[in-house]
Order: C-alpha cells, then structure tokens, then sequence
C-alpha cells in the first residue's frame, strides 16, 4: 500500500488540517505502515493496531504539542509516534542508538512523560493540570490509559485524588480508558455514539449544573435528581464507579469511529473539571491474524505479514522463563501447599501451563505488584507456600510490601524474578538492574544468581524449601544450554562452588587471579580465565556469601574480581568488598558489573560488551587492572 496522504504529515499540525475523510484515509495508511514497520523491526503490534483512530483524533483534537498527552502503557505508542514526526526513524525502533519502544521526554517534546510501567498517566496528568493552573497557562491534560492498567491500585489513588478540590476547584483534566479487552455491537454502539455526544454537550453539562445549583437548596428534589441521572446512566452505561469518584463519564463509545471520537472529544475538550471517556477498541484491529490471536501478536519478532508468525525451523533454546514454567508445575505437583501469583504477566512468566494445570492454585492478581506481595503473605501466613512470578523491574513496585509484609515478619514466600539484569530491545525501564542491591540489604531475605538452565530449576527448590523469604534471580531468554535434570534437587544452602583452578605457581607470569562470577556471567568469565589462567568460582548465592569460598581464594590468590550483572554500588560486589574488609583482608578487588547509568535499549550481547561483561571485556578490564603488575600485586597496592 502507498502511504501518500501519511507521508505528508510531518507533525500533528498537519493532522489537524485535514477533513473527516481524509482522516480516515490516514488512518488506513498509518495501520498499514505500524503493519509493515514493526514486520521489520520485531515490537509490539496488537496494542498499537488498536489505537490508530484514537491517536488521530486525540492529535485532530487537542493542541499538541501545547496541550499534554500522557499515554499509559507506552507500548500502545508506536501511531503516536509516527504522526509526531519519527516516522522516518520507526525502522530503528528498539534497536542501539534508534528510537524507544516507549514514550521518552528526551525523544520528543510530544512525549510528555515517559511511560514504560503502567498506570502512572493519571496521576502525572494530575500533576501537570495543577501546575497549569498555577502558572496561569491554558492548556489541556490527558491520560490515555488502559491494556490493563485500570486494575492498578495507583490509578485509583490519583482519581480519588483527582476528582476533587485542589486550591477550592477540581483541576481540569481529561482521563481517556483505553479498553480493549471487550467488543461493542453495532446497536450497542449506535445507542452510545447519541449518547455520548449528548452527556458530553454543553448544554447537558449546563443544564446539569444549573440544575444542581437551583436544587441544591432542596435538598430531597437534589438527591432524587442524583439518583436519577445515575440511575439513568447506569442502565446504558457502566461509569457509576467513575461518577463516584468526582469524574463526568462519557461513553462506552467505539474507539474506531472517527465520527464519534472526534466530536465526543471536542465537547470534552471545553468541559471544566475532571472527565472520564470509555473509549472501547479491539487489539490488532485490521489485521486479521492479530485479531485472532492479539497475545502473540503482542511483542512479535520480524515476520512476514502476508505469512503471519511461523515456528522456526529449529526449535531454540529452552529459555530461563520456560525452565520456571516446568519447575512451577513440577514442584506443584509434589507439593499442594505452593500457589502460583502473578501481576498480570501469565505468558511473559510463563505460567500458562500452571493456570491449565492448577487452576485453583493461579492467582493473576492484575497489574498490581503491592497486591501481590502482601496477598502472598497473606497466604504463607496460613501454611501455604506462595511463590510470586514477577520481573525484576515490577517487584520495584512493591519495596515497602516486600519488607513490611514478607520480611520482618520472615514468611516463607519465593519471588521468581524474571529479567534479571539487561534485557536489550526494551531499555533501562525493563532493565532488571538494581535487584541484587534492593534485596540483600533486608534482613531475613536469601538472594540466589543460578548460572544456568539446570542451577535455575536447582535455585528454584532451593528456595521454596526454605522457611523464609527467597529470591531467585534468572535472565530474559536462554543460557548456556545445560541439560536440565528432572528430579527436584536443592543446591547447598549459601554455598558456591570452584569450576576453575590456577594451573601456574605464584611467581610464574603475574599474580593469581581468582574471578568470582555472580549468575550467567560465570560463562563469560570461564571463557575470559582460560585466556588469563585465572581462578573461577560460580558463587550462586549472594546472600548467604559463601564467606568460606571468598575467604580461601583470597588466601591462596593475589587479586579478587567479582562479575555481575547489576548494579555495582550495593551490589554483590560490594558484599564480597564487605566481607574482606570486616575481616581485615586487604587483597585488591575489581569489581566488573553495570555502570551507573540507565543503559539504553539495543541488541543484548552488544549492551553487554559496551558494559565490558563479556568475555573479553572480562578479559580486558583485568589485564588493565592487574596484567602490568609482578606477582606480588598484593604487597605493591599495600605499600
């Protein structure tokens, strides 16, 4: 298909000139071109097909850049940021040095806020209409939110605050729900495009308001009014809920229908005060295959459109995510106290099988991460043993659950923490960067990094037989390719393990170096001993520290490295540094793990170089750090 009509829209003020049918036009042309771009580039698809229409008329609508658009979720973006001049640069999209998935402040004065957990559009809405209004500046603030993130608790946290008063008048905002989880019929939807239109006029506004304020000195004729006009909305409508919060509901109305949308919006866009539009899409709209099966077409890699997805030729590698998924059902199968809790993440934890298995024992508690902590103490208080599949990245969410709830009261509950460390194409909001540093500082809790596929499946039970907390941390995609044995076997608690000696004597070439490898790392740290005749020791765990290891390979070696892929400050480096230096050894450490900056999105094993982790990075940074010096590098840095 020729894009010619999009090719000419360079920012949304070209969007805003055209008519009602050139705007369908472009929405035909803008679906076809997010189809064939992300065929390309891999991304998410089924989202961004769904809000085509909704992202013309929202751009048609409001002044932007001027006017704020804050989209929820920012993986329904992609249209967004088509029509705000990237369009160009959509073929770079996730890859190093292109655009981000996501909406991102440094990218586009367009992306008001930078969106890549969910359910914050309303409350950085909020803020931006209250500082609108302080500083005197007309202009409009919108949430776009949805995909799930209406089950967040922290959206309704900033309705209830946005519904009333700031400095004696409710603040001036536009909340638009996204939902795409259910269909509307053609009567449906006819009934709801007059309705609409109707509860969204003036002079309905008007004569609302007029009639509150000559009512309200009766105060029975007021409430059977209320009563009324809620019940009368309720019978067509489901925005009781929303009323109730202070917000005006408008709709369900069709989130394709460009003659709906877009006058629903100009009325809302005059209306004062806090308003609430039901706008209903459907996932991979206008892509056949996307609309059949939206979960898989959700996050696709390249793919011929013509063809739709296809299983490789060659299966790949068993992935960390899968090894947990097996684990999961296995370990329920012998034991019926564990129970299975995610916070809206079935397919990317990977516990579809769990739910079809153990239906009673599935939790999918929504997008709601402090939920789930505390409902999974809730559980382990009463005998149960609760294990929370979650990503590194989201139990950021949930700090002050994790140690009110779970630790200082020692419960007994596995947190399977799924991208651990880089996770390339989505960037420094997915990142699982600072797990290691957020959870060895609390006490009661145990933080194990298995090396492989075979260490996860060991970690994992390690874990769920113990009688506190736990914390096993694993990558996104496949390691080294182990076999993985079936039986549920335990790994010795706090301890780690030698997987490579020093050949030479000390005096022979250089100083002894013992490389002390934190997860995955331990194979690119193999692969970078071999070429120095380095020491390496997979530690498994960095809380307990096998002290015992560190303290024996500090005696019998010059210099100690430690690897991880975290954050170095706090980090398991850190917690070696901390135990060599409370008992008074001074043997020089180099600590080799992320740097202290947000890494950006790009192909994984090339962020792992530039972060100088693999293995000749590994290799580099100690011959930089120890290679000039004598044998005797332990007396040179004492002297």
């Amino acid at each position: 298909m020729k894009h010619t009509l999009l090719e000419t829209i360079h920012s949304p003020a070209d969007v805003r000139r055209l008519s009602r049918m050139e705007l369908k036009q472009l929405a035909v042309e803008l679906r076809d071109f997010v189809l064939q771009s992300v065929s390309q580039t891999g991304g998410h698809l089924s989202s961004n097909l769904g809000t085509v229409e909704l992202t013309i008329a929202l751009h048609h609508v409001f002044n932007t850049p001027h006017d704020r658009l804050v989209w929820d979720v920012g993986h329904q973006t992609y249209p967004h940021k088509i029509l705000t001049g990237r369009r160009e640069r959509m073929g770079t999209l996730k890859q190093f040095g292109g655009i981000s998935g996501f909406p991102r402040r440094d990218e586009s004065e367009y992306d008001t806020f930078g969106t890549a957990h969910s359910s914050t559009s309303i409350s950085a809405a909020l803020g931006m209409a209250v500082a609108a209004r302080l500083k005197g500046e007309d202009r409009k603030a919108v949430a776009i939110i949805g995909d799930g993130a209406m089950s967040a608790g922290m959206a309704f946290e900033a309705m209830n605050n946005g519904g009333y008063a700031h400095n004696g008048a409710p603040a001036d905002m536009l909340v638009v729900l996204n939902d795409n989880d259910m269909s509307i019929s053609p009567p449906v939807g006819a009934l709801n495009r007059h309705l609409a239109r109707l509860m969204s006029g003036k002079f309905y506004a008007t004569a609302r308001d007029t009639a509150k304020s000559v009512l309200k000195n009766a105060p029975p004729l007021f409430e059977l009014a209320r009563r009324f006009e809620e019940h009368a909305k309720g019978m067509v409508v489901p925005g009781t809920i929303f009323e109730e919060f202070g917000f005006n509901y408008v709709g369900p109305i069709d989130g394709h229908d460009l003659d709906s949308l877009i006058p629903t919006l100009e009325n809302m866009r005059d209306l004062k005060g806090p308003q609430f539009l039901h706008v209903v899409t459907k996932k991979g709209m206008g892509y056949k295959l996307a609309e059949a099966d939206p979960v898989n077409y959700h996050g696709p890699g390249k793919f011929d459109p013509a063809v739709g997805l296809v299983k490789p030729a060659t299966p790949p590698k068993i992935t960390f995510t899968q090894v947990f998924g097996q684990w999961l059902c296995d370990m329920a199968a012998a034991d019926e106290r564990l129970v299975g809790i995610t916070p809206a993440m079935r397919e990317g934890s990977g516990m579809v099988e769990f739910e079809k298995r153990f239906p009673k024992r599935y939790h999918d508690v929504g997008i709601a991460e402090q939920h789930a902590v505390t409902f999974a103490a809730g559980l382990a208080c009463e005998g149960l043993k609760p294990v929370v599949a979650i990503y590194s990245t989201f139990l950021q969410r949930a700090y002050d659950q994790l140690i009110h709830d779970v630790a200082i009261q020692n419960l007994p509950v596995v947190f399977a923490l799924d991208r651990a460390g880089l996770v390339g194409a989505d960037g420094a909001t997915h990142a699982g960067a600072y797990d290691i540093a957020y959870l060895r500082c609390i006490p009661n809790m145990s933080v194990l990094t298995p090396a492989d596929e075979n260490e996860c499946r060991q970690a994992l039970t390690t874990a769920f037989r113990q009688n506190g907390p736990s914390a096993v941390r694993y990558p996104r995609g496949s390691g080294a390719g182990t076999v993985i044995a079936q039986a549920l076997t335990e790994l010795p608690f706090g301890k780690g393990e030698l997987r490579r000696s020093v050949a030479r004597a000390v005096g022979q070439g250089g100083p002894r170096v013992a490389i002390l490898a934190f997860g995955t790392l331990l194979y690119p740290a193999l692969a970078a001993a071999d070429k120095l005749d380095a020491a390496v020791a997979n530690m498994r765990f960095v809380k307990p520290l096998d002290v015992d290891l560190v303290f024996d390979l500090a005696r019998t070696h010059d210099a100690i490295v430690t690897v991880e892929e975290g954050c170095l400050m706090g980090g398991a480096g850190s917690a070696v540094q901390e135990a060599l230096a409370a008992a008074g050894n001074s043997i020089p450490v180099l600590m080799l793990g992320l740097p202290d900056v947000f890494v950006e999105h790009g192909d994984p094993a090339k962020l792992l170089a530039l972060c100088g982790l693999d293995a000749a990075g590994i290799e580099q940074a100690i011959l930089k750090r120890f290679g000039a010096k004598p044998a005797l590098v332990r007396a040179a840095v004492n002297s």
